[in-house]
């Protein structure tokens, strides 16, 4: 999308969700496609709905640190706009080659290298309009009406993958661009590089990446001029390549080609070093931890589950559900999520769990 392209076709997905509601017709909500590997398969009766003819700022004044935008726009047509007033969306969320919606890049929640810094997707959502399971357009959070669900729907609709509404707006809080950035890169094994990144935590030093692969500790430093130049002093290193951050956002490093199976280990921040079966990769300060790993999906979610975290398949089969399972107070509370917000059970059935 060109950044400066705006259409509000709010009124045809509405129409379309009224439609699939009258005829009790299950719709796959999609927008670039880019994330189509992540989830359960769409339900096989599921009508598309293409939110992307949806797009453009609705409204954005660079001094108030907000932008309000349509659901289909893409995210590096906001990334755009954002730079060109010297802003950014600070969870970093990808773009794969252009295709990523913002309505998808909240649905999804997907963040980058700098999440653990800056915050996650959920943190940079203030309010949102959705279509609802009730055929009624909404808006919620930020300066609109109260959620009257009882909810807040705006941080809900984050992580939600479609199933309890269709986004059709998104108001979020931006930040300006960090003056100084430095890159480097440090010869150390991962023991060492999780040691060392505890200490670095502790002396406050401005790193907003840290990702160890393939026995290099990458790092990234941002803020004041002074504050990284003092912090680029103490922890010395090699210069990186900034470009290195693009590539690990959108999985293009070398370690993401591997045929195996990709999972995504979430765990707390200071968990030891683990044997992990299979070639793993430490993102997030080494909260996120990538694993290209054949072994039993079983296998894998119990060691993450039992250092406090879980794992997501970012290559399901027939054979392995790609969410952690939820425990059954978690799993009621989805579904009355899920009854309150699409009674009839439309959007994207079956995308998370299969009861939901």
């Amino acid at each position: 999308m060109n950044p400066t392209e705006s259409h509000d076709d709010s009124a045809r997905l509405l129409d379309d969700v009224l439609s699939a509601l009258n005829k009790q017709t299950p719709l796959k909500i999609r927008g670039g496609d880019s994330k189509s590997f992540l989830g359960r398969a769409a339900h096989p009766q599921a009508t598309e709905i293409d939110t992307r003819s949806h797009c453009g700022v609705v409204a954005y004044d660079p001094t108030e640190l907000v932008i309000t935008i349509r659901a289909g726009t893409s995210v590096s047509a906001l990334n755009k706009v954002l730079e060109e007033q010297g802003q950014v969306l600070a969870c970093e969320p990808p773009v794969f080659e252009g295709k990523a919606t913002v309505g998808g890049m909240v649905a999804s929640g997907l963040a980058g290298p700098r999440r653990p810094w800056a915050g996650s997707v959920r943190d940079f959502v203030l309010g949102c309009r959705i279509i609802t399971g009730h055929g009624k357009h909404l808006a919620f959070g930020g300066q609109v009406m109260k959620n009257v669900a009882g909810y807040d729907v705006s941080r809900l609709m984050a992580g939600s993958h479609g199933c309890l509404g269709l986004l059709t707006e998104l108001s979020l809080k931006v930040l300006p661009r960090p003056r100084a950035a430095q890159n480097l890169a440090l010869p150390v094994d991962a023991t060492t590089a999780l040691s060392l990144l505890t200490q670095w935590r502790r002396a406050a030093l401005p790193v907003t990446g840290a990702c160890h692969a393939d026995g290099v500790l990458h790092l990234r430093l941002e803020g004041g001029e002074g504050s990284v130049k003092a912090a680029a002093q103490t922890i010395g290193g090699d210069t990186l390549d900034a470009g290195f951050w693009g590539l690990l956002r959108e999985q293009r490093l070398p370690f993401f080609e591997d045929a195996l199976p990709l999972w995504r280990l979430s765990l707390p921040t200071n968990t030891p070093l683990q044997t992990l079966p299979g070639k793993a990769l430490l993102d997030w300060g080494g909260a996120q931890r990538w694993l290209k790993s054949d072994a039993p999906a079983e296998d894998i979610r119990a060691l993450a589950q039992n250092l406090g975290g879980h794992a997501t398949c970012f290559t399901p089969s027939s054979d392995v559900e790609p969410f952690h399972p939820l425990t059954a107070p978690m799993l009621r509370y989805q579904q009355q999520l899920k009854q309150a917000l699409d009674p009839q059970g439309i959007f994207n059935p079956g995308r998370m769990y299969a009861s939901l």
